[in-house]
């Protein structure tokens, strides 16, 4: 994308103040146990003003898919020499609303940030109303599309008492970017999400960050990859979090947050 002319850029600051501004009385809970929560402490606002992304290309995954069909069983490889499902239907909330759509949502409000500051962003599947591509058609296209970083977005269906995000990478590394920039990406991105006010997870990895053999998009990745967990639906505080606007745009700020924090040095 071209850099924006000064007064376009003016106007893009004050529409998102205005926004940030509109969201500052929202929070995303991250302590369940204790009835804490805390809000993220960096807004879109102050990205803009800060970050530079020009010539920087993002691949966005908003996990699953928006419907299925029978093709969802069929075996794809996992990079290790086996082979798992196209496709899964992934977790909802209690009351019933699903990830895919978490994604989606969380994703499409990353894209408006992600392009108003410079970058290029490109996703795994169009819309959330049809049959997407298999888990390793989406790491074939990022690979293709000779992204800076690929984020995956999804959320977690523990048990109700557990709660927090946690950053997958795949482990051991398979080739010398998963050993390095995907390491460093993950780590860099679990403390963006830290600094941003939210919680790593309480009941799975540490320090927010979890270690994957058996994730084959991060497997078959060839550029700096990551899958984030933002939370877990099947918890009460989580769950009113994603299934409100303003809970879902302060987590699709955080991880543009992370996406920024490493490609700009922030």
């Amino acid at each position: 994308m071209r850099a924006k002319s000064a007064g376009y850029r003016s106007v893009l600051l004050t529409a998102v103040a205005a926004s940030a501004l509109a969201l500052s009385a929202c929070t995303i809970p991250t302590e369940t146990a204790a009835g804490v929560t805390a809000a993220p402490t960096t807004t879109a606002g102050e990205l803009v003003r800060s970050a530079t992304l020009q010539g920087k290309t993002v691949f966005l995954d908003p996990g699953h898919n928006g419907a299925n069909d029978a093709g969802m069983s069929a075996p794809v490889p996992t990079g290790r020499g086996g082979t798992k499902e196209c496709q899964t239907t992934g977790t909802s909330t209690d009351g019933g609303f699903p990830e895919h759509s978490l994604n989606w949502e969380v994703v499409a409000q990353m894209r408006t940030e992600l392009e108003n500051l410079g970058a290029r962003v490109l996703l795994s599947r169009a819309d959330d109303t049809s049959v997407a591509p298999c888990v390793d058609r989406r790491a074939a296209d990022a690979n293709a599309s000779g992204a800076d970083v690929v984020v995956a977005i999804h959320a977690d269906g523990a048990a109700p008492d557990q709660h927090g995000f946690h950053v997958c990478f795949s482990a051991p590394p398979l080739n010398a970017v998963q050993a390095g920039a995907s390491v460093a990406f993950a780590k860099s991105m679990r403390d963006a999400l830290e600094t941003s006010g939210l919680t790593p997870s309480t009941y799975v990895g540490a320090g927010g960050l979890l270690p994957r053999g058996d994730l084959s998009g991060l497997n078959l990745s060839e550029r700096p990859s990551i899958l984030v967990e933002l939370g877990n639906m099947r918890n009460a505080d989580e769950a009113r979090a994603v299934t409100s606007a303003e809970g879902r745009a302060r987590y699709a700020q955080a991880v543009v947050f992370g996406i920024v924090r490493y490609l700009d040095g922030r």
